[in-house]
């Protein structure tokens, strides 16, 4: 594939970044189709404040990849100084799922900010594969940030809360 597609799905991309954010969606996932067995696939997700851009291409087209990690980086840089991950307190997530605060819609949060929690208390739970998994506090202490949204996707390692 040519540098200019390239540079256009680059842009294209941005532009998808972009439109999140203007309209303060949380997910966009839109397929390009080139030609019969040439196309490119990309999901944007924002999660705590960050982008994330996700992209698949088939084998034969060129790999996206190392232009898509410039969108992230650009929105990470964007981002404030602090980084949720690094803090010694931060709970992060086990698994790739969909993050509850709650045990079933409606009902009252397992916790919120200020709440005082012991080693071992659930204080969310991450449905994967159509499994509920009740995630339990790694510490005691106080519920300082809740660093998710009540039915957002989480990835792997994600922080989901701070405690302290």
């Amino acid at each position: 594939m040519s540098k200019q597609s390239s540079d256009a799905d680059v842009a294209f991309i941005s532009a998808l970044a972009e439109l999140l954010n203007k309209n303060d969606l949380t997910e966009l996932s839109v397929k390009r189709e080139y030609a019969e067995d040439d196309s490119l696939e990309v999901r944007v997700v924002k999660q705590a404040n960050i982008v994330q851009v996700a992209a698949a291409a088939p084998a034969m087209q060129y790999a996206p990849a190392p232009a898509a990690a410039a969108a992230p980086a650009a929105a990470a840089a964007a981002v404030a100084h602090e980084d949720p991950a690094q803090h010694p307190g931060a709970l992060t997530s086990p698994m790739v799922g969909t993050a509850y605060l709650s045990a079933e819609p409606g009902a009252a949060a397992f916790v919120s900010v200020g709440s005082v929690v012991t080693e071992g208390q659930t204080v969310l739970i991450i449905e994967a594969m159509k499994t509920m998994n009740h995630i339990p506090a790694q510490k005691a202490g106080t519920v300082k940030r809740i660093l998710v949204a009540d039915g957002n996707s989480v990835e792997y390692g994600a922080p989901l809360m701070i405690i302290e």
